[in-house]
C-alpha cells in the first residue's frame, strides 16, 4: 500500500496521507536502488527499476510538503546523481526545493532569475515556464503570472494544467469571462474530469455573486455542472456542495415567478448571451433534496468513522456539516 501511494501524483495525495509517507523517507534512503560496483558492472547487480525513481520523486514532493527540507534534500541528491544536474526533470525538481525553502521574496527573485537564465538558454523548457508562473504568483504578481501563462498557452495550447492555472489566475482578479473562458478549455480536453466541471460550476456562481438580481442563467449553468461533476462521481463532496449552494440560491428566485422566461437578466456575465433553460422549480427542489441527503449521509458516516467513508477531506466535511446547520438540516 504504501509503495501504491508512493506511486501517485502527490497533488492527489491527502496532506495527512503525505505526512505519512514522508515519514518513510528514512527507510527509502537507507536502501539504494543502484549497485555501489563500477559501471557496467553496476548494471547486472542494480535493483532499480523505473518505479525505483518515481517512489523517490514522489516522497522527494511529499517531505516538500510537510516541512522535511532535510530529506527533500538527500532524495534530490540521489536523483541528481542518478540522471544527472542538467536532466530537464531534475532542473525542474531543483527548482520546486528552491521555491519550498526560500525564506523571503529576495530569495524567490533569485529563483525566478534562475529561471529566467534556463530560459534564455533553453526557451521551450516549458517545466520552468510553468514554475515561473508559480514564483510570480508567490510574488504577488498576478498580472505578470496570466502574461507568462498566456505565452505558455500560445506555445501548448492543449495543456490542461497551463489553462486551469490561468482559469484561477483571471478568477483571483475577478475577472469571471476570461477565468471561465480558460476553465472550459479544460473541459475540452479533459470532458470527464468531475472536478473540471464542479470548477467551472463554482466560477459561473461566483461570478454573480455580487449581482442583485442575480443572473438566473448563470445560476442555471452553475447548476448543470454541478449536476454532471456528481454523476461522474456520485460521492464527490464538492459537487454536492456546490449543487446544495445553487439550489438554495435557485428556490426562492423560481418561487417569485413561475414564468422562468422572463426571468432572464442581462447582468455583465459572458454566458448569459447563450440560450441557457433555466429549471423548473420543481426540478431545483429535488435536487436540492438530493445534496441535502448525500451531505448528510457523507457527514453522519465520516464522523462515526465507518469503512469506506474516511477518504473525504475533513476540511470539506466540517464545511458541509455547517452548511447544513444553517439551513437547519
Amino acid at each position: 500500500m504504501a509503495h501504491a501511494n508512493l506511486l501517485s501524483p502527490p497533488s492527489q495525495i491527502s496532506p495527512q496521507t503525505a505526512l505519512a509517507l514522508s515519514q518513510k523517507a528514512p527507510v527509502i534512503l537507507s536502501t539504494s536502488p543502484t549497485s555501489s560496483l563500477p559501471w557496467p558492472l553496476s548494471l547486472l547487480f542494480s535493483r532499480e527499476t523505473p518505479e525505483s525513481w518515481t517512489i523517490h520523486e514522489n516522497l522527494f514532493l511529499s517531505a516538500l510538503r510537510t516541512g522535511d527540507e532535510t530529506s527533500a534534500r538527500a532524495l534530490l541528491d540521489r536523483l541528481e546523481a542518478r540522471f544527472g544536474q542538467h536532466n530537464e526533470r531534475i532542473i525542474t525538481l531543483r527548482g520546486i526545493y528552491n521555491e519550498a525553502t526560500a525564506q523571503s521574496n529576495g530569495d524567490l527573485e533569485k529563483v525566478f532569475d534562475g529561471y529566467e537564465k534556463i530560459l534564455r538558454e533553453d526557451p521551450t523548457n516549458m517545466s520552468i515556464r510553468k514554475r515561473r508562473v508559480a514564483v510570480l504568483k508567490a510574488l504577488g504578481r498576478p498580472q505578470d503570472a496570466i502574461t507568462a501563462v498566456t505565452v505558455l498557452l500560445q506555445n501548448s495550447p492543449t495543456d490542461v494544467e497551463a489553462w486551469a492555472e490561468a482559469s484561477e489566475l483571471y478568477a483571483s482578479q475577478a475577472a469571471w469571462g476570461q477565468a471561465i473562458y480558460c476553465a472550459e478549455e479544460v473541459l475540452l480536453i479533459t470532458p470527464n474530469a468531475w472536478s473540471a466541471h464542479a470548477h467551472v460550476a463554482t466560477l459561473h456562481y461566483l461570478s454573480i455573486a455580487s449581482n442583485n438580481p442575480p443572473s438566473l442563467s448563470a445560476l442555471a449553468l452553475s447548476l448543470k455542472h454541478f449536476c454532471r461533476s456528481i454523476e461522474l462521481n456520485d460521492a464527490y463532496l464538492r459537487g454536492y456542495y456546490g449543487l446544495k449552494l445553487v439550489t438554495t440560491k435557485l428556490l426562492p428566485l423560481l418561487s417569485e415567478t413561475q414564468s422562468t422566461s422572463s426571468k432572464r437578466n442581462n447582468n455583465n456575465n459572458s454566458q448569459d448571451d447563450e440560450d441557457v433553460p433555466i429549471p423548473a422549480l420543481a426540478t431545483v427542489k429535488k435536487l436540492e433534496e438530493i445534496a441535502t441527503s448525500k451531505l448528510a449521509e457523507i457527514v453522519r458516516h465520516y464522523k462515526a468513522g465507518n469503512k469506506g467513508w474516511r477518504g473525504f477531506d475533513e476540511a470539506e466535511v466540517i464545511a458541509a456539516r455547517e452548511l447544513l446547520d444553517r439551513d437547519g438540516n
